[in-house]
């Protein structure tokens, strides 16, 4: 069964998509989402670092909440900004947020985060995976926005991840 279907839970994913994005349950529809549930599956498996273990899943939904109230914040935070300052007075710069998190996957999830989260954008990662560099678009005090990064993402991502 693995080999022909790796991941039963992508491919689950992809053929919901399928059928949501066409709006459709005819048959060619149904059995083309199908064909595409199996082949990207088998065409990706390579792609994929290792398997996931997720180990706390109430962590998890904390953090889904966690980062759905942060984004939502942020998206706020940054049209207010856009809407009532002039460019010259933001503060925008690099941060470098030392990392204890060393799993492919956690760091896959908190480069997701970053990334989708309106005012920050993961930047680069040490070769060691020790230091992560983000651009931020408008913030004064880097040790309180490290101190956050670590305890709203980094920690609960080692506790589902790595623990």
């Amino acid at each position: 069964m693995k080999r022909w279907l790796p991941s039963p839970t992508l491919s689950l994913l992809l053929l919901a998509a399928w059928l949501l994005l066409n709006q459709s349950l005819d048959p060619a529809t149904v059995l083309l989402g199908l064909f595409l549930a199996i082949a990207v599956p088998l065409l990706t498996r390579r792609l994929r670092p290792a398997p996931v273990r997720v180990r706390r899943p109430g962590v998890a939904l904390r953090l889904a909440a966690h980062v759905l109230i942060d984004l939502v914040k942020s998206a706020l935070d940054v049209a207010r900004l856009l809407l009532t300052r002039r460019t010259r007075q933001i503060r925008s710069h690099f941060v470098l947020v030392p990392l204890e998190l060393r799993d492919p996957n956690a760091l896959a999830v908190l480069a997701v985060i970053l990334c989708l989260t309106p005012g920050t954008a993961w930047a680069e990662i040490t070769l060691d995976r020790s230091r992560l560099l983000i651009h931020v678009f408008d913030h004064d005090d880097d040790d309180a926005f490290i101190a956050f990064i670590k305890q709203r993402y980094e920690r609960p991502l080692m506790e589902i991840f790595e623990s």
